[in-house]
């Protein structure tokens, strides 16, 4: 599946639910939905998108997700089952996070924390340090566990998987992931994942 730029365009400004189960352990959070993302309806669906990958080189999932057709049942219900959830800082979806304003990653952090208090998850993991920083107004923020909890949710900072992120690799990506799965008792501990 494959879309146009504009049938790509048709899908500006609109969201995608959150894929979050009862027993959320592991809250991912990207910064906004993409377009494919929203013509798709499944998060990290871009084509060449990192996440899933990440995913599973971590040891979280035990295959590569391929959402860029949308998520399959058998696929959602694998990212439930092992308590992992995915959100948005915005939720409206845009071509490029640079599309976004300061104030809609303000409303959109404030957002993010009432749907952790709902949530519950023992972990947060947000998805590139410069939304967590517009978000938060935290500007000396670094990647990793930070000093602070969200309801009792731990909270880190992990690369953000697009491809825009070059200095990130898959195995980066994962290390990180997992060291979050760790803390959220999602895998059991940081020895090597399978390969």
């Amino acid at each position: 599946m494959g879309f146009t730029r504009a049938e790509l365009l048709a899908f500006q400004d609109r969201t995608v639910d959150d894929l979050v189960g009862a027993d959320c352990k592991l809250l991912f959070v990207g910064i906004n939905p993409g377009l494919w993302t929203a013509a798709t309806g499944a998060h990290f669906a871009r084509p060449g998108n990192r996440f899933y990958p990440a995913l599973a080189r971590a040891g979280i999932v035990d295959h590569v997700i391929d959402a860029s057709r949308g998520m399959s049942d058998a696929d959602r219900t694998l990212l439930l089952d092992r308590g992992v959830g995915i959100t948005n800082v915005v939720s409206r979806a845009t071509a490029a996070a640079a599309e976004l304003t300061v104030d809609e990653f303000r409303d959109g952090g404030r957002r993010l924390r009432e749907r952790v208090r709902v949530i519950g998850p023992r972990v947060v993991a947000v998805a590139g340090i410069t939304a967590y920083r517009s978000a938060f107004g935290r500007r000396d923020a670094v990647a990793g566990r930070q000093d602070e909890t969200w309801d009792g949710a731990q909270l880190w900072v992990v690369p953000n998987p697009s491809g825009l992120n070059a200095h990130e690799t898959v195995d980066t990506l994962a290390a990180a992931y997992r060291r979050a799965a760790v803390a959220a008792g999602v895998v059991d501990d940081l020895r090597s994942p399978p390969s």
